[in-house]
């Protein structure tokens, strides 16, 4: 399998990209829905671990870079690698998930 696209992977990166006003991207939260209600990186959309190969296909560009988070790295790392087996060659994940990004003072939706 081929390496996760390798932009950027970390939170600091990310917001720094944002701030920039360069985004073009998608933002994917694949913890279950109760969860993410209660919080979420603001842009972030919902793509629940356990239906990430089925709503991929319908939900998510293949050309945009997709930045990938959830309950852990290796939850996230799941779901990257499950996007690229299904055709998406430009996925990352964003190390740290949700923690990593309020420790960058990342916006966050509240519900």
């Amino acid at each position: 399998m081929a390496n996760l696209y390798d932009i950027l992977k970390n939170a600091k990166e990310l917001k720094s990209r944002i701030d920039r006003g360069k985004p073009a991207l998608t933002i994917v939260d694949v913890r279950d829905p109760q969860t993410f209600n209660r919080g979420h990186i603001i842009g972030a959309i919902s793509v629940p671990f356990d239906r990430v190969a089925d709503l991929a296909r319908s939900a998510l560009n293949r050309h945009r870079e997709i930045y990938i988070y959830g309950e852990s790295d290796e939850q996230s790392l799941a779901a990257a690698q499950t996007l690229q087996v299904n055709g998406f060659t430009r996925v990352a994940q964003i190390i740290g998930g949700l923690a990593a990004w309020r420790e960058v003072a990342g916006s966050i939706d509240n519900g």
